[in-house]
């Protein structure tokens, strides 16, 4: 590193997210400030039928305004393992189980400013889980949608899923899909 830290803050401490401020200075002695959202981190499935169908879910997102298309998903609790934070979020936001899960990959979401890792699994052997969904008050009006992949992956060509981290388990998913078949992971 070719920086000293000179003074770091906690603006703010959330419920999602930390907001904190380092100033430092370089080597050559220009200073700099450097804002971080520090965030637990989360997991993410990507539910797929041996029929090459995923389901995906409708959501409205607060900060966009807007309605997305995404794969399950959600924060991780304090010393939560990702694999099960995985399978959490895929019975409360679908009201399905997976047999099955299967890393694909972590992704930094924006390195830039965010500490955020996500854990991106594929979920096979799906059953319906007796309780239904357990959505969060938020989450009520979210829709499940059981999508061929192929239509999946065509509409992140025609911007009808923007969301990174669908787009990158759609994309792996596929992948994996291809080359094993539907005998999972």
């Amino acid at each position: 590193m070719n920086f000293r830290l000179l003074s770091h803050e906690v603006l703010y401490k959330g419920k999602v997210f930390d907001l904190e401020v380092d100033h430092i200075e370089y080597e050559s002695g220009v200073k700099g400030v450097r804002e971080v959202a520090r965030h637990p981190g989360g997991a993410v499935t990507v539910p797929m039928f041996p029929d090459s169908t995923v389901l995906l879910v409708r959501q409205f997102r607060y900060p966009l305004q807007a309605y997305t298309l995404e794969v399950p998903a959600g924060k991780l609790n304090p010393g939560e393992d990702p694999e099960h934070a995985a399978r959490r979020e895929l019975e409360e936001e679908t009201g399905w189980i997976a047999g099955k899960l299967g890393k694909l990959t972590s992704i930094l979401t924006t390195p830039g400013f965010c500490t955020e890792v996500l854990h991106i699994y594929r979920a096979t052997e799906l059953v319906e889980s007796p309780q239904g969904h357990r959505r969060e008050e938020g989450e009520r009006d979210m829709t499940v949608e059981r999508i061929p992949l192929d239509r999946a992956i065509a509409m992140i060509g025609t911007q009808e899923i923007t969301d990174s981290k669908t787009i990158v388990g759609l994309l792996l998913a596929e992948r994996s899909f291809n080359s094993r078949g539907n005998q999972g992971l």
